[in-house]
């Protein structure tokens, strides 16, 4: 099937589940690549833990910080309640940078994330960002500030209302009445953006080479492997990533290693037209999408 036809086969696909995305597939090898609309730009939710990983670890790495620092880290003063992490400790706990970034980049938890942005700033890791020459992706806010949307102010019951808002009250221009959702108000990037931190990651870069691996092995240890996994994992594969994940949008960025030697980094950032929160169905799509795109570059 030639490109074009592909192309046109994903899209009707993702209209079809009321999905629209940004996807790029990326030979990390070659650079060859094959994509949809992989320069619009999205809110990217929890994908910023990817950054400020890296600045965190370049401040440990110059001495600025050091990863056996403890910080004391109590319930409920920092982050909205999430799913796993320090969010659902009951007492204070002294917790090291180096595990506080452990806990941020694999587990996503984002009380360990805005610890660390307490440490590194958003303009901080902005800069740092820009100082190994990628300027895609910026950086606006802590994760304490992505939380409060409209969802959290709801009664579990009425949830549904915030995704509502999240579809309906969107511009042309990608603006959006929902400051998280606005991508001249959040941190925000494209497919493109994030696969060039990716390849930053994971081939020679200004990146310092011990940084560089050290996030390739937080990402391969992510615990959060409902979305793009199925599609990537296997015996003679390894998938490493990032997911992100708010109101109406889903998203993942990684890398799939297989055993031939070929590499290929792979974003899919999606926003969904269906107001529920539970899409399963959505989730598998996004994999086959991406999944198609890499079976295209790869010839099979």
């Amino acid at each position: 099937m030639s490109a074009e036809a592909l192309l046109r086969e994903l899209r009707s696909a993702l209209d079809d589940a009321g999905l629209r995305g940004s996807f790029l597939v990326r030979d990390l090898h070659s650079g060859d690549e094959v994509g949809i609309e992989p320069d619009l730009v999205f809110p990217i939710a929890s994908l910023v833990k990817v950054p400020l990983a890296v600045a965190t670890l370049e401040r440990v790495r110059r001495g600025e910080l050091d990863g056996a620092e403890r910080i004391l880290v109590r319930p409920g003063g920092i982050t909205a309640p999430g799913p796993t992490g320090l969010s659902k400790f009951r007492h204070p706990a002294l917790v090291a940078i180096d595990d506080l970034v452990y806990l941020s980049t694999s587990m996503s938890d984002g009380t360990a994330a805005d610890a660390l942005f307490d440490l590194t700033p958003p303009a901080e890791v902005a800069r740092s960002l820009q100082a190994v020459g990628l300027r895609g992706i910026t950086v606006r806010h802590t994760i304490r500030d992505l939380n409060e949307t409209p969802a959290e102010r709801l009664d579990p019951d009425d949830v549904h209302l915030a995704h509502s808002l999240a579809i309906g009250a969107g511009t042309a221009g990608r603006g959006h009445r929902v400051a998280q959702l606005d991508v001249t108000r959040a941190n925000s990037g494209s497919a493109r953006a994030c696969v060039d931190l990716l390849r930053a990651l994971w081939t020679p870069s200004a990146i310092a080479p011990e940084v560089a691996e050290r996030v390739r092995a937080l990402m391969g240890d992510n615990v959060l492997r409902h979305r793009l996994a199925p599609d990537f994992s296997s015996d003679a594969s390894k998938w490493s990533s990032k997911t992100g994940t708010l109101l109406n949008l889903r998203h993942e960025i990684g890398v799939v290693e297989h055993a031939d030697g070929q590499a290929f980094a792979v974003a899919a950032l999606t926003e969904s037209s269906v107001p529920a929160i539970s899409q399963p169905g959505a989730e598998a799509l996004m994999g086959r999408v991406a999944r198609a795109l890499r079976d295209h570059l790869r010839g099979g």
